[in-house]
């Protein structure tokens, strides 16, 4: 293409999994599989805590909010992953790539806040059972979840607007599965240093503070189950734990790889399946993880069962 500004740029092609010709037919009913595991894992998720009297607690609060938001976050990336591996249709209008990005970084930046919220609920829960309906609220709880929900709304607008108004002079084609901004920048023309130290900021706020006070309530969590007697109470505690932290570790350790790695190491090839980690097996494992190793999801699911059978 000619040098010039973006406007010589009206669509991208997203090169995905296009070099793994021989995983074609094999790649698409995993990835669609596991889009419709994640849809009707989280889709339960909701209705249970919505309708079952035992789960109306702080705790299941946001964890319907977790689902809701996986739901929306694989929705963004993955139908257009489906799309391109079932009819080799790789393009993407340049206003759809924009708004790709922005929902993606909106949706991955409440997650993290969110993840947080969850977490500090099991700390209030565990190391200050006395204080718990106080501290945690219903007011508290819509509060912390509208805090998670809007932190990525003007931090996803600014990035995308700076990323989205740069020239695009040179190859139109994107080796992702989706516009991430990293590989974005590898098409721009002229200085991109202002916008790469603007991702690794928001990235570190992000990224690294609710990561940051995850683990410092882990800590302290971990330090009051200790003390505990043996007994129900305290396996309980851990299994509940548990579950969070194999969602963040799985969430935010893929996340930190990708993010706040030197530009120097970055590889398109290691962060595309890297990403696979947190826009798509996270919210997969997420039900999972919650409903197996929850005595009171499953007990939900069963009287629920009951419910509609004897209906």
């Amino acid at each position: 293409m000619k040098n010039g500004n973006h406007s010589a740029i009206n669509e991208f092609i997203l090169l995905g999994f296009s070099n793994l010709l021989s995983l074609q037919l094999f790649l698409f009913p995993m990835f669609l599989s596991t889009y419709l595991v994640t849809l009707a894992g989280n889709l339960i998720i909701i209705f249970l805590t919505l309708m079952d009297a035992a789960l109306q607690t702080p705790m299941y609060f946001f964890l319907r909010n977790l689902s809701f938001l996986e739901i929306c976050y694989t929705s963004v990336n993955i139908p257009k992953l489906l799309a391109n591996l079932l009819w080799n249709h790789r393009t993407i209008s340049f206003l759809g790539c924009a708004t790709q990005t922005y929902f993606s970084f909106f949706l991955g930046g409440s997650e993290c806040f969110l993840l947080a919220s969850m977490a500090y609920d099991r700390y209030v829960a565990i190391c200050k059972p006395l204080h718990y309906p106080v501290l945690m609220n219903r007011k508290v709880c819509m509060r912390l979840a509208a805090g998670s929900w809007l932190s990525g709304v003007f931090m996803s607008f600014g990035l995308t607007s700076m990323v989205f108004t740069l020239p695009f002079c040179g190859s139109n084609k994107i080796n992702h599965f989706f516009c991430d901004i990293p590989p974005l920048l590898k098409l721009a023309c002229g200085d991109t240093s202002i916008i790469e130290t603007a991702v690794f900021m928001v990235a570190t706020v992000f990224v690294t503070i609710p990561f940051m006070l995850i683990l410092m309530s882990y800590i302290r969590i971990i330090s009051t189950i200790m003390r505990m007697p043996e007994g129900e109470g305290r396996r309980k505690a851990f299994s509940t734990c548990s579950s969070h932290l194999i969602v963040v570790t799985l969430f935010f350790g893929s996340a930190c790889v990708t993010y706040l790695k030197p530009n120097s190491s970055y590889s398109t090839d290691t962060d595309k399946f890297l990403s696979l980690f947190y826009t798509f097996f996270t919210p997969m494992l997420n039900p999972i993880i919650y409903s197996l190793r929850n005595k009171e999801v499953k007990g939900a699911f069963w009287r629920t069962m009951r419910k509609t059978w004897f209906c």
